[in-house]
């Protein structure tokens, strides 16, 4: 079958579209005909060895690990899946889903696809949606309070931004003037212009007393210590990131990882194709361009939404 490996640790530009063998469902394992797959940051970290440490892959390695597709077959023991099946799926990286066909473990990391959702946007959702859940969980925000979201136009950020507003929350979110509109769309109460002010010091003019909460998926490490500054004392930061386990201001950190749990995916799909939520698909590759998809998309070309490869 043809996938999108990477033979080594090394630069994007390495990257090839080539013939690996195709993968048999052992037992508990769907085996899923792939339609489209989504880019994600943590794609091009593992391709170049940035998260080596603790995320190690084998090479050759097969990159993506959100699709949507269809069942070939399934491995014993699997009841609630057949061939045919419409799914969405994340594999955890391993295998890939950048490729012909991938394989997942029946669990809360495989979700029928509701009738009426494109493949497109079913792959979009899955990282995406999963990681503004958990990241919202970290919130614990309760309706009224104000959460100012960094990165509100980026795939998690979009969800945190969803979720957060249809739970009650006054959302402050970074954009562009461009992508205002998109975030307001979204659910955001205000829109800070991070091109045109300092982003910290409008939060505070809008919450001066500072916000209850703050999501920052853009800034890591000792930046994270600038952004606790528009907290107030006893607040929360939120970040996806890693940085400091504690800041001089009494604000609780948390860093997220994205995790799975039984009928939390097919609950966002059904919410995404009901338009309760929404997820842009910002621009589609066929699957013979996508070393130059994840080239373009790690070298920051979107800025909004999620890039899908077509297989």
């Amino acid at each position: 079958m043809k996938a999108l490996v990477a033979p080594s640790y090394g630069p994007l530009d390495q990257l090839v579209v080539t013939d690996v063998p195709k993968p048999a469902p052992g037992p508990g394992q769907i085996l899923v005909r792939v339609e489209t797959a989504a880019l994600n940051p943590l794609d091009a970290a593992l391709v170049v060895g940035a998260m080596r440490e603790m995320m190690p892959v084998e090479h050759p390695f097969v990159v993506g690990m959100d699709a949507s597709g269809v069942v070939e077959a399934v491995g014993e023991g699997v009841t609630g899946y057949a061939a045919g099946d419409e799914v969405l799926a994340y594999t955890h990286f391993h295998p890939g889903t950048i490729a012909e066909y991938t394989l997942v473990t029946e669990g809360p990391d495989v979700a029928p696809r509701p009738a009426g959702l494109d493949a497109a946007r079913a792959a979009a959702l899955v990282s995406t949606s999963l990681t503004g859940e958990c990241v919202l969980d970290a919130v614990a925000g309760e309706a009224g309070q104000a959460l100012l979201v960094i990165g509100a136009t980026g795939g998690v950020g979009s969800f945190v931004v969803q979720l957060a507003s249809r739970a009650g929350l006054r959302v402050l979110a970074t954009a562009a003037p461009a992508d205002a509109e998109y975030v307001r769309g979204l659910g955001a109460s205000e829109v800070i212009d991070y091109t045109a002010v300092d982003t910290l010091k409008e939060a505070l003019r809008l919450a001066p007393d500072g916000v209850d909460a703050v999501v920052d998926l853009i800034s890591r490490g000792p930046a994270l210590a600038g952004t606790a500054a528009a907290v107030k004392e006893g607040g929360r930061l939120v970040s996806t990131l890693m940085g400091p386990t504690e800041f001089e201001r009494g604000v609780t950190v948390t860093y997220v990882r994205m995790a799975t749990r039984d009928g939390r995916l097919g609950a966002l799909a059904e919410r995404v194709l009901s338009g309760d939520l929404s997820v842009e698909v910002t621009a589609t590759y066929p699957l013979s361009d996508a070393p130059k998809a994840l080239a373009e998309f790690a070298a920051g070309r979107y800025t909004r939404g999620k890039v899908v490869v077509t297989v």
